[in-house]
């Protein structure tokens, strides 16, 4: 029963991230920012990064500067923003088809 129990939540599992990682065509909203300087995450300079989920990857069809200077006051460098994109993952890596920097929300 235990081995039954344990080979469907695999199953399930392998599904979500199948589905994660082959569905392209819904644009979802991340956050979207430098992955060294505000993501934490290991590398050389600086290279642009989404998280999804709670997990960092980094982008591939697109770079940081084709967004804006990366370290203005609110570059990916300094800031954290949101980004409307459209992708997979693959190879823990975002590959981008369509990526939209969203506008800043000013707080009032």
């Amino acid at each position: 029963m235990k081995q039954m129990l344990l080979a469907a939540a695999l199953l399930f599992t392998g599904n979500l991230l199948y589905a994660q990682s082959a569905d392209s065509t819904q644009k979802q909203v991340v956050e979207a920012s430098c992955g060294q300087c505000r993501f934490g995450m290991k590398g050389e300079g600086c290279n642009l990064a989404v998280r999804i989920n709670g997990k960092a990857y980094f982008v591939d069809g697109t770079a940081i500067d084709d967004h804006g200077d990366a370290h203005a006051q609110d570059g990916f460098c300094n800031a954290i923003r949101k980004a409307e994109v459209k992708g997979r993952v693959e190879k823990d890596r975002f590959v981008a088809t369509y990526f939209k920097l969203l506008p800043e929300v000013k707080n009032k």
